[in-house]
């Protein structure tokens, strides 16, 4: 695999503020995998201009980089909202007639439209902390409850995002269906995506679809080695099967 361009791993985060979450993966990924950070505008430090907050504004700023994906197939990994906005782009590039992800990796999110996402949306402040805290096991007064709270502001915009991102999943694509194959990573104690709810990605592609439940809670991505490891896996099997950027269709 020496000879080989390395498998870019393309990846967006929960939030545009998350995306330095990703800055140590190459330590785990292993061999053969090239992890680069998607970094959307609005973010704090990272990107220019104004967030995206639409489908269209999203599109827009994202499907230009993705035209001439290069050489060689690349991956496509979502965390949270990250993931809503992985499948959006993989759908644009079909609809498009360009080469897609071979692999879509999607995590800690429900699928489009699942009854558990408008629950979500629904909640109060407080109801979205106990949650998102795993129901009372984060004191408020601790590190990661004071972090919570402060995360409110930027959960909510991202929410808003992630409705108008379901609400365009609903409309029939003209170009069919997706062939992508997806891997959908759940974590045992997340109430927002429990693994028997993250099955559902199945009805959105008629590519396989595998699911892996990994420890933590909602932002396991945080600190976790076994996450890129396991992506890094998913990477190197991709080379394998996928010589070449991946038609969408």
């Amino acid at each position: 695999m020496s000879d080989e361009r390395p498998v870019r791993l393309h990846c967006f985060a929960h939030s545009a503020d998350g995306v330095s979450v990703f800055d140590r993966w190459s330590a785990s990924t292993g061999t053969g995998v090239e992890v680069v950070p998607v970094v959307l505008p609005g973010g704090a430090g990272r990107g220019t201009g104004p967030r995206p907050a639409t489908h269209a504004g999203l599109l827009a700023q994202l499907l230009p980089r993705f035209t001439d994906p290069g050489p060689g197939p690349y991956v496509l990994y979502g965390h949270g909202l990250g993931a809503m906005i992985a499948f959006t782009l993989t759908r644009a590039l079909h609809e498009a007639g360009l080469p897609g992800p071979a692999l879509l990796a999607v995590a800690s999110l429900a699928p489009p439209c699942a009854p558990l996402a408008a629950q979500v949306r629904a909640m109060s402040d407080a109801e979205l902390l106990d949650v998102l805290g795993g129901h009372g096991t984060v004191p408020a007064a601790s590190d990661e409850g004071i972090m919570l709270r402060a995360m409110l502001p930027v959960l909510r915009a991202d929410l808003e995002l992630a409705q108008a991102l379901d609400e365009a999943a609903l409309t029939p694509s003209a170009a069919g269906p997706l062939n992508t194959p997806v891997l959908v990573v759940a974590s045992q104690d997340n109430p927002l995506a429990p693994a028997a709810v993250a099955d559902g990605w199945r009805q959105w592609t008629q590519g396989p679809v595998r699911v892996r439940t990994v420890p933590g809670r909602h932002f396991f991505v945080r600190g976790a080695r076994e996450l890129p490891r396991l992506l890094g896996r998913a990477c190197r099997v991709t080379r394998r099967l996928v010589p070449e950027p991946a038609p969408v269709g």
